[in-house]
């Protein structure tokens, strides 16, 4: 069943209060999405850890009802 943009936001924003999220749906089916996550919190952090922040808040959702997700994430200018 796939994952509505808001429901990824929200988990997306539990687990990074400070993000700003920017969500694609890449194939018209809420089912493939690209998401742009930009976060003070991410500063200082490699983009493998800042990419792992962002799954560890989606949680068992990745892989399951939210199968296809490319992320991106960014720090604030």
């Amino acid at each position: 069943m796939p994952m509505p943009a808001d429901d990824i936001i929200a988990l997306i924003k539990s687990g990074i209060p400070d993000a700003e999220i920017e969500m694609t749906d890449l194939a018209g089916d809420n089912d493939h999405w690209k998401a742009v996550v930009t976060a003070e919190s991410f500063r200082g952090k490699l983009r493998v850890a800042q990419h792992q922040m962002v799954y560890a808040a989606l949680g068992e959702k990745m892989g399951g009802e939210l199968h296809a997700l490319a992320l991106e994430t960014r720090t604030p200018d």
